[in-house]
């Protein structure tokens, strides 16, 4: 579960650091390039539903490894050295990457009911250590050696992926006859995820989340160099806010547990992203500022995601419902992240950035109120 986590960033975390050599060997315009991160994303939201139905009907383990044989193939696919395969490779690696992301929630539901904390943290640290490092490391490597050879040295877990994930198929467990009853009578007591209303509100929270991590991805640097820092400075920052993140990978699951685990998580989100976006309009923004800034930035987006996977676990009764909830809220929820950046980019250009600045500190406020929506219920299936 760890190797698999750790494969769900990196081959898209990796691409920003090799940019600049795909846009030299192989003549990829400016234009495109942004499509390498919008296509994961969107693939995201098309495939994560899908992906919940399959796991129930032919078993978790089972599509989980189908999952990583999409990742490995679509990364190989992309050492082809011409754009329409780098492109067709992103797009089948998105949807391999999608399968990992709904359906390792709900291994974690069926197979570690009694340690979902620990599990909680293995999984997300992974994925966002492997997926912080990838992208300074690509760069490194692109630097030293040839584009094909560091693309092919990053996508080597892929394979091991596929030989590690092997002995989990003997616990795949197919819908059958038996179970497909079981499940109808879960269905009646429990109605879909798409009918429940607090679904939608644990959606929506992750939805915003998404939106604002991927908004200060994307436009972090533009909004530093405004404020008078340089390029590499601007670039490192965001690095700095990335690594920030890993501390909550530990603290929100080993919390969550605990009576006020959440709500205290909820609080460092709010201070953490109000306060910290918020500071960006400090004129005249020193160096120590900004990575202060940064830190608690990061220290809160990371609480932020790992509070949605939580309540994909905490928040459902078996299985099932984790992968169909983290289905739903992931589709939606990816389909707001790839619009996004792109809308606020667009405010950006034509209004001005203190302007995405107020409204992605906005945002972080309501996800933040969205979020204590959720904690206040039991499961998704309370009543309000």
């Amino acid at each position: 579960m760890i190797l698999v986590a750790a494969n769900l960033r990196l081959p898209i975390t990796m691409m920003p650091g090799l940019l600049p050599s795909l846009q030299h060997e192989l003549g990829l315009p400016s234009s495109l390039a942004g499509l390498l991160t919008t296509i994961p994303l969107l693939a995201f939201a098309i495939a994560s539903p899908l992906l919940a139905r399959w796991g129930q009907r032919f078993g978790t383990e089972l599509v989980i490894y189908g999952s990583l044989i999409l990742i490995g193939l679509g990364s190989f696919l992309r050492l082809i050295p011409t754009v329409a395969w780098l492109f067709v490779g992103t797009s089948l690696l998105g949807v391999g990457v999608a399968g990992g992301n709904v359906l390792i929630p709900a291994i974690i539901k069926d197979d570690f009911s009694t340690t979902m904390d620990r599990a909680t943290t293995q999984y997300t640290l992974s994925m966002l250590l492997v997926g912080a490092l990838g992208t300074g490391v690509s760069g490194l490597l692109a630097a030293r050696w040839s584009l094909t050879l560091a693309m092919a040295v990053l996508s080597l877990i892929a394979l091991v992926n596929l030989v590690v994930w092997l002995p989990n198929l003997r616990f795949n467990r197919p819908a059958s006859p038996t179970t497909a009853t079981t499940a109808t009578h879960k269905a009646t007591a429990h109605p879909s995820v798409w009918r429940t209303p607090l679904a939608w509100v644990v959606t929506g929270y992750f939805g915003v989340q998404s939106l604002v991590f991927y908004v200060l991805i994307t436009w972090l640097p533009e909004i530093f160099m405004h404020q008078g820092l340089s390029a590499v400075t601007a670039g490192t920052l965001v690095t700095v806010m990335q690594l920030s993140n890993l501390p909550m990978a530990y603290i929100v699951p080993m919390t969550s547990s605990k009576p006020s685990g959440v709500a205290a998580m909820l609080g460092v989100t709010g201070i953490g992203l109000v306060g910290g976006v918020a500071g960006f309009l400090i004129p005249h923004l020193s160096l120590g500022v900004a990575i202060f800034l940064n830190v608690l930035i990061g220290l809160a987006a990371g609480a932020a995601f790992n509070l949605s996977v939580v309540f994909f676990t905490q928040k459902t009764t078996n299985g099932d419902e984790t992968a169909a909830l983290s289905g739903m809220a992931q589709s939606a929820g990816y389909l707001v992240a790839a619009v996004g950046p792109v809308m606020l980019g667009w405010i950006g250009n034509a209004l001005g950035w203190s302007l995405v600045v107020g409204l992605t500190a906005a945002l972080s406020a309501l996800m933040t109120a969205i979020g204590f929506v959720i904690w206040r219920h039991h499961t998704i299936y309370d009543r309000y």
